[in-house]
């Protein structure tokens, strides 16, 4: 039976459809020896199908993997780096099968991050449709006005372009330091720093405890584990409700 490759390539845990579209475009993947092209349809039963020359390992009903990983600060949100960074990947070796990064957090950032090799699941924790919420502990190094607040709430410009409303809860405050709870429903490069730069405010440490209904709870920084069918069940049901 036929697919377009993109899938192919995701439920084979090489990556997500994006990342999938971005390989085929960079010729990174061929077919039995020739490039492939975004959306072509092929049969993985019946073609050899590498990216970057390795043969993928296909099986449309194989085992699939959700982790939940305590990133801590330190670590690139990527599988390799080439300058030599430490990676979530070192995090994740004894999972047995290679999973992939849902989303990122910056390497100064820590606290839950999602990985799996089940590519449609990826698609749906990052798709903007989806308005998953993630709720990060942020400290800054001064007090913060209500102007400020009512700013972050409401939103405000980063990249030329509006964020959306945020829900933000200070959890204790002084001249020189403030903690705030953010929960925001868009997935933007650095968005929390850069919501907080936008309003005069210098992010010390930033920890995301929630995505959606699963919390960090109490795994340790640089342990993960295998969530359960009820949590992978409830992240479905909270991207289709906000669809």
């Amino acid at each position: 039976m036929k697919e377009r490759i993109q899938k192919i390539l995701s439920e084979a845990g090489v990556c997500s459809r994006r990342k999938a579209e971005e390989l085929v475009r960079a010729g990174a993947v061929k077919i039995d020896g020739h490039r492939a092209t975004i959306g072509q349809q092929v049969d993985p039963h019946q073609c050899r199908i590498t990216v970057d020359d390795q043969p993928i390992n296909y099986s449309s009903k194989r085992e699939k993997h959700y982790i939940a990983l305590n990133k801590p600060r330190g670590y690139v949100t990527t599988m390799s780096d080439e300058r030599g960074r430490k990676t979530v990947s070192e995090l994740v070796s004894e999972v047995g099968t290679r999973v992939y990064p849902i989303g990122r957090l910056d390497m100064v950032s820590e606290g839950l991050l999602l990985l799996t090799d089940d590519g449609d699941f990826a698609n749906m924790m990052m798709h903007p449709k989806f308005h998953i919420t993630k709720r990060y502990r942020v400290t800054v190094d001064s007090g913060v006005t209500d102007e400020a607040l009512s700013r972050l709430s409401s939103g405000v410009v980063i990249d030329g372009r509006m964020t959306a409303p945020a829900v933000i809860n200070v959890v204790t405050a002084s001249p020189t330091r403030t903690v705030m709870e953010m929960t925001i429903r868009e997935g933007r490069n650095r968005q929390i720093r850069k919501m907080c730069e936008a309003v005069s405010l210098n992010v010390k440490r930033l920890k995301r405890t929630a995505i959606g209904p699963l919390k960090l709870g109490m795994l340790q920084p640089g342990e993960w584990r295998e969530l359960t069918r009820a949590e992978i069940a409830a992240l479905r049901r909270a991207a289709a409700n906000n669809r």
